[in-house]
């Protein structure tokens, strides 16, 4: 049983149907439509209706979930079915086959093409190259021979106007290795005369619509449809179908498949040789026919690579024996014209069985030995015409309908006999069942001497002149008391049916009429033997080795070739047993309207086919007075947990048992009956009682379930998480200890080391120790410092603290401080830098410490300013302890002005390598001046005073910038530093925003 979907989608399989009636067949039918549910089961049938629209219901996904499942573990689906034949295939090494029926536009191609895609998509798993090659042709050969096999006709785009059975081979591990295709009953007058509304074969109108210009130009072809007679009725036609397009891939498909690009031409070659062959007209000079149009003659000849005077000859004349002589009978105009379109047709179902052939050598097993390579099994699909009912039905239609015949009795015949022999394997009585056997309409076509066909055989051998009518006549008198046949002269009251044209068949999807004209001539299928050796004469080798029977002399005797009907009615027989020899499954499809609408759901239509596929009889047999069955131990599987002695697990002596069991605990016992492996239940309302109760226990379950479940996995959860943080904690001591224990290693003997430990490298710490590798590396540093300092003298600690004062105030905004020389300070009182005034500067510096009482001098240097005039002047610049002083060097040092310390607020230096230094003022009268040294001593400036101030716990601001800000006499202004290569020596001038000191590029 599928898995159970809600009722609101009607039932999921009609075997569960509450009685097994028409109307309520068709209002579930209605509703699972209506409702988007395309499949339905009858037992392990499918009906599948067309839903007209594209439905996402065929993806991986899907696939997934039907792959390797039970049918009814998963709701109704055309992988379902494909899956059970791949599984009884490969487990159990039996031949299987899928018997896909419907009539014209129900979607037996498209089902047959999603079977195809899901047995390609679930074999292969380990992706061998031979096996992907193989399916990847047998999936490219359904749009070959779609494209030469197929047409639109009023009821579908994309109809199948042959029938066809595919034998895909599967090796022991199920993987396909090769596979045969076998076709019905092309419907070749299609090539020459459509109805209103239809098209011909889709391969005219791909070539003219996707053949490129130098294509067509080869082949003396126009893409215009209408300039072809035999293809200008369906020109015009609005489709869903893009000719272009698929031409392109028909033509990918054929290179895939192994077609040589030689062969491809012939095939285009054929295909514009029949567009041009319909184009002939005749004309009657006198008694004597001919071709208007003779140079489309010379074009057929060339595409068929055969000499133009033997084209002509063979359409105008045909050659006859009379004994040992031969003579040329001259067409009539008519003759000429039926022998142009037997030519045709004979011609284009040539080309599609030669296409078969191909194929078939290409995808066939080769090599296959049993002993090594294991059985290989067999999967057959067949798509194959429906029941076909038109306004006007002829031959085609009585041979598509006699298939049908014999197939709806295969049908009944293995579900009845699978059923009698389920039934008693299991020891259940069998009831019987009334239902339409068909074999009295199956023996009224194909008895011997008596059926239809030989009655049809029997006036196609008569000599002389024999016409429809005389083989109707024939019907009459042999059938005339046949409780399915019935014509005007049997029933004279019954004026539907015309006098000797007509003749009606009881079929079991209903009564059919038949119009006689033309049977005659279909069931001989005569092809002038000129027309055979035209072709078998052809220079072209795949043309020559199409018409073998070319070969043989006009005055040879050969025996009479088959009629049309009885090949038909062989393959018919053949088809027949094959399929009976393998286990069926079955996909009936249903047709819901003719107006091609995904909405509409035509009752009348659709009861008409339910009725004849037989799917109520189906039904019925597949109930048998039991609508359900299943193996005790699934049975039990899926309904354990409504009953307490089997669930979670029973203790009883076997499966069966435990079943009894819980039908008893359910007050089920009279509604089932119990057979050897399986139980049979009588009505459906006690399994759907059985799911709902399954349904609300399954809630109780899932909720306990999930409690466990959530416990358990939090449970986990907080001992993996406590786990963890024990791991960490263990690992972080480790970590730690393994850091201080290397640290310690490197660094116990940095005592006795030069530099104290700094070339040491330090260990990488844990993350976790980050903060305390900084602190560590801070003590560490803290302590070398201290231990630099011990061996520093004391008389040159000053100097030490004002360079660390420099360094920490310039260090970044200025590269050079000059801490790698020793500081002097007093530049002024040292003779390597003032030798001609170092006494004068002394005596007057003497002078001033005697009168100012300051303690030391911090520092001295010749100096260039700017004064008030903007003037440059060179001036010496004294900074002790309490003052700094302005000296003018070339009157012996006089000091020209004196600031307070205290009175210096700040100063500012540029960011380059110059001597700009400007002494800010707390009464904004500030000292600007460039240092005049040999060395750069703007860093000794900056540290000293910086230092004094620490000393003095006073802060002195430090700016490093350009252009400098500063204040002179109480304006602003800012000086900029230039360099110029021609400069001697610093030098100010002065522009718009202040002043500019040009130093030397030097």
């Amino acid at each position: 049983m599928a898995e159970q979907e809600s009722l609101e989608f009607g039932k999921a399989d009609f075997v569960l149907m509450d009685s097994v009636t028409l109307p309520e067949f068709m209002a579930n039918l209605k509703l699972r439509f209506e409702k988007g549910r395309i499949y339905t089961f009858i037992g392990e049938v499918v009906v599948s209706v067309n839903p007209y629209k594209t439905m996402n219901i065929y993806g991986k996904d899907t696939i997934e979930q039907y792959k390797g499942r039970e049918l009814y573990e998963r709701p109704p689906h055309l992988f379902a079915i494909a899956d059970a034949a791949y599984k009884a295939m490969k487990r159990r090494s039996k031949d299987t086959c899928i018997v896909i029926s419907g009539e014209s536009g129900a979607g037996k191609t498209e089902a047959s093409k999603y079977i195809m895609h899901y047995i390609a998509a679930i074999t292969n798993p380990s992706q061998r190259a031979e096996v992907e090659r193989v399916k990847n042709m047998l999936l490219k050969s359904n749009c070959v021979l779609e494209a030469f096999g197929n047409a639109k006709t009023n009821r579908n785009d994309n109809s199948s106007r042959f029938g066809k059975y595919m034998d895909i081979n599967f090796d022991f591990k199920g993987d396909p290795i090769g596979g045969h295709i076998n076709n019905y009953l092309l419907e070749k007058s299609r090539v020459i005369v459509q109805q209103l509304g239809e098209r011909s074969f889709h391969s005219f109108y791909q070539l003219l619509q996707g053949g490129s210009e130098q294509t067509l130009r080869s082949l003396h072809l126009q893409k215009e449809l209408s300039t072809y007679n035999y293809i200008h009725v369906g020109a015009q036609l609005k489709s869903s179908i893009n000719d272009g397009a698929d031409f392109k891939a028909v033509a990918d498909a054929m290179k895939v498949i192994g077609f040589k690009p030689e062969e491809i031409q012939t095939v285009y070659k054929i295909l514009a040789a029949i567009l041009h062959l319909g184009n002939l007209k005749f004309v009657v000079d006198g008694d004597t026919p001919l071709i208007e149009n003779s140079k489309v003659v010379s074009v057929i000849a060339d595409l068929l690579s055969t000499k133009t005077d033997a084209v002509e000859k063979a359409l105008l004349f045909r050659t006859v024996a009379t004994g040992r002589d031969v003579i040329d009978k001259q067409h009539t105009e008519q003759e000429a014209a039926y022998g142009r379109d037997a030519f045709a047709k004979a011609i284009y179902e040539r080309l599609f069985c030669w296409i078969v052939t191909r194929i078939n050598d290409v995808i066939e097993v080769k090599n296959c030995d049993v002993s090594v390579h294991g059985k290989n099994t067999v999967i057959g699909v067949l798509d194959i015409y429906g029941f076909e009912i038109f306004d006007s039905n002829g031959f085609e239609q009585f041979c598509i309908n006699y298939c049908n015949e014999k197939l709806q009795q295969l049908f009944i015949q293995l579900v009845l006999k699978q059923e009698q022999e389920e039934y008693q394997r299991e020891g259940i009585p069998w009831k019987h069942i009334d239902y339409f056997n068909n074999q009295i309409i199956v023996d009224l076509v194909e008895q011997q001497h008596r059926g239809i066909i030989a009655i049809l055989d029997d006036a196609c051998m008569n000599v002389g002149k024999v016409t429809d009518e005389m083989f109707l006549e024939a019907l009459n008198t042999k059938l005339g008391k046949h409780a399915h046949y019935s014509s005007r002269k049997v029933c004279a009251t019954d004026k539907i049916l015309e006098f000797d044209r007509d003749f009606r068949i009881k079929h079991y999807a209903g009564d059919v009429v038949y119009s006689v004209i033309g049977f005659i001539d279909k069931n001989k299928d005569t092809l002038f033997q000129d027309f055979k050796r035209l072709l078998y004469n052809s220079s072209n080798p795949m043309l020559k080795g199409m018409w073998p029977e070319g070969k043989l002399s006009i005055t040879e005797v050969t025996k009479r070739p088959l009629t049309a009907a009885t090949l038909f009615k062989n393959s018919m027989i053949a088809l027949v047993d094959n399929l009976a020899s393998k286990e069926p499954y079955y996909v009936r499809c249903i047709k819901p309207n003719d107006k091609k609408s995904p909405q509409l759901f035509d009752e009348e239509r659709c009861r008409h086919q339910v009725e004849y596929l037989g799917l109520l009889e189906n039904v019925r047999v597949r109930r048998a007075g039991f609508a359900y069955r299943q193996a005790y131990e699934k049975f039990l599987h899926r309904y354990k947990m409504i009953s307490e002695f089997t669930w979670p697990n029973h203790d009883l002596a076997s499966d069966k048992e435990a079943v009894q069991k819980l039908i008893d605990y359910c007050g089920f016992q009279h509604d089932v009956a119990y057979g050897k492996t399986k139980i049979f239940i009588r009505t459906p309302r006690t399994l759907f009682t059985l799911e709902e109760r399954r349904a609300q226990v399954l809630i109780r379950i899932i909720v306990f379930l999930q409690k466990v479940w959530l416990g358990a996995v939090v449970r986990r959860r907080y001992k993996r998480m406590k786990a963890a943080l024990t791991i960490l904690r263990y690992y972080r001591r480790y970590k730690v200890k393994s850091y201080i224990r290397e640290v310690s290693k490197r660094f116990q003997h940095v005592k006795t080391m030069k530099d104290y430990g700094k070339h040491v490298k330090w260990p990488m710490p844990p993350k976790v120790l980050h903060h305390f590798e900084e602190a560590l590396r801070a003590i560490y540093l803290r302590w070398r410092a201290s231990q630099i300092i011990k061996s520093i003298p004391p008389a040159d600690l000053p100097q030490v603290r004002a360079k660390v004062a420099a360094m920490e105030t310039l260090k970044g905004p200025r590269a050079d401080m000059g801490l790698q020389r020793a500081w002097e300070g007093n530049y002024l009182a040292s003779k390597r830098e003032n030798p001609q005034a170092v006494n004068t500067f002394n005596s007057i510096a003497n002078e001033l410490k005697r009168k100012d009482k300051f303690m030391n001098v911090l520092f001295s240097c010749l100096v260039r300013k700017i004064n008030r005039f903007n003037k440059v002047e060179d001036r010496a610049v004294l900074i002790t302890d309490r003052h700094l002083y302005k000296m003018d060097p070339s009157r012996q040092y006089k000091v020209m002005s004196s600031v307070p310390l205290y009175n210096v607020s700040g100063l500012s230096v540029s960011s380059g390598k110059d001597q700009l230094v400007v002494f800010h003022t707390k009464d904004n009268k500030d000292l600007i001046v460039c240092l005049c040294s040999s060395e750069n001593t703007i860093g000794e400036v900056v540290g000293v005073l910086v230092n004094h101030f620490r000393s003095e716990k006073r802060h002195l601001q430090v700016n490093v910038m350009h252009p400098v800000q500063c204040s002179m006499h109480g304006k602003k202004c800012s000086i900029t530093v230039e360099t110029r290569i021609n400069q001697s020596q610093p030098d100010f001038t002065k522009n718009s925003s202040g002043y500019t000191l040009c130093v030397p590029g030097n």
